[in-house]
């Protein structure tokens, strides 16, 4: 095979390619030996049809193999020479203007190789470590709010309010006729929380105890049951209570409503999610200082295919936010800004940094946290996680995107070890503060 470089600037790469023809022709020898073997002609026994009769019939089809073979190996041996990594996948042209048997191949190999990336001085690097510990006021007040989650419900005199409960009896009727499901005694709703139909419990704020009305209303027509969908509806309702509700006490028997022995359990664990909590919080912060302290300590050529396309994907994406109702790909051309692209190469150039370092480092991410990530996921997907994690499992593109930020922290942690780090105690506001500084840039 003959390569001539056709140009070389900066990470830019160009070639010219030649695939002798006695190279094509013996690959197609090859395919038509492979054929003969399996092959049963009329006339001659299994694996003994005449190579020339075969080669009329299939060469047509073979060659497309052939060629793409040949493109293949030629693409491998150059990258095994050069050492080059392409950022993207190269683009190929056959510049053969007609191309038949015998003839060789010439094709044109553009692409861009990944940066040489230099070594960073990590023992260099000083980083700050915020640490928070939770106070008596935030644990008491983690407890507080555990309680108004698992409030309870008392006698109220009056009207009934958004929040409170009213306890009745209904009847629903369609055209006059009670219909399935459309009764109950004794049932207990919380006006506001949206558990009937649209309309429903809005005409029930302001009843009292003892109080008979009437509720009007008009089922959706995306509604679940087809009989009853789009159809008006009448529910005679008997408003037998009114409560309002009150935040449990913080007591033992709260502690029992989430499973847990006593309040002394309870507050333990609260006191140790608080404490993870403010770790998790703090981490971030100390991530973000640790990037940003690499992103200018290290500089080198960045792909610009690769920083364009991310700097495309960066500007849909908050294209999308801003326009929450389109939902598909039926928008105007979305051109990335300024700073789309600044974004874009900070994250080009970090991607490939740590890359890098977790190469060199050997940094691996192992079965059982990778599982870990998506059992995690699938528990996000309740009744689906089965399904979730087989599709996961037998995606690789999933399996990357499961992969990549697990192995960006470990990169990460590697980093931490090798640089001089100090611990500063702060407060909970001054960590949020920290945090919320991290949001606004």
């Amino acid at each position: 095979m003959q390569v001539t470089e056709t140009l070389a600037d900066g990470l830019k790469r160009e070639y010219a390619m030649t695939v002798p023809a006695a190279a094509l022709a013996e690959k197609m020898e090859a395919k038509l030996d492979a054929v003969r073997a399996d092959f049963q002609m009329k006339g001659f026994r299994k694996g003994k049809a005449p190579k020339a009769l075969l080669k009329k019939m299939f060469a047509k089809n073979l060659m497309g193999e052939v060629l793409d073979e040949a493109v293949n190996e030629a693409m491998r041996k150059h990258f095994d020479e050069t050492g080059h990594l392409p950022s993207q996948q190269p683009e190929i042209a056959v510049t053969n203007e007609k191309f038949d048997e015998g003839d060789d191949l010439t094709v044109t190999v553009k692409y861009e190789r990944l940066p040489d990336v230099p070594e960073a001085d990590f023992a260099a690097l000083e980083l700050t470590r915020l640490a928070a510990k939770p106070t008596e006021e935030e644990i008491a007040e983690a407890l507080s709010k555990l309680a108004e989650q698992a409030e309870n419900f008392e006698p109220k005199e009056g009207a009934a309010e958004t929040g409170d409960q009213i306890t009745f009896d209904f009847e629903g009727r369609v055209d006059g006729e009670l219909f399935e499901g459309g009764a109950a005694e004794d049932f207990a709703l919380v006006l506001g929380s949206g558990q009937f139909i649209p309309g429903f419990e809005d005409q029930l704020t302001g009843v009292s105890a003892g109080e008979e009305k009437d509720v009007e209303v008009t089922f959706p027509e995306a509604y679940g049951v087809k009989e009853l969908a789009g159809k008006p509806a009448v529910f005679a309702c008997k408003v037998k209570a009114v409560a309002k509700p009150v935040p449990a006490k913080v007591d033992d028997e709260l502690a029992k409503k989430f499973g847990i022995e006593d309040l002394a359990t309870l507050r333990q664990q609260m006191t140790e999610r608080l404490e993870e909590e403010y770790k998790g919080a703090a981490r971030q912060v100390l991530k973000r200082e640790l990037l940003d302290k690499l992103d200018a300590a290290v500089a080198f050529d960045l792909p610009q295919g690769l920083v364009t396309a991310e700097a495309n994907s960066i500007a849909h994406q908050l294209w999308h936010e801003e326009n929450p109702d389109h939902q598909g790909h039926d928008h105007p051309e979305i051109e990335p800004k300024e700073e789309h692209l600044k974004l874009a190469e900070r994250r080009v150039r970090l991607g490939l940094l740590l890359a890098e370092i977790g190469k060199k480092a050997k940094v691996e991410v192992t079965e059982g946290e990778l599982n870990q990530a998506i059992f995690r996921q699938a528990q996000r997907m309740p009744g689906q996680e089965r399904a979730f994690f087989e599709y996961v499992r037998q995606n690789p593109q999933m399996m990357q995107q499961m992969r990549a930020p697990i192995f960006e922290d470990k990169v990460v942690d590697y980093v931490i070890e090798l640089a001089s780090v100090t611990d500063k105690e702060v407060t909970k506001a001054e960590l949020e503060a920290a945090i919320e500084a991290l949001d606004a840039e």
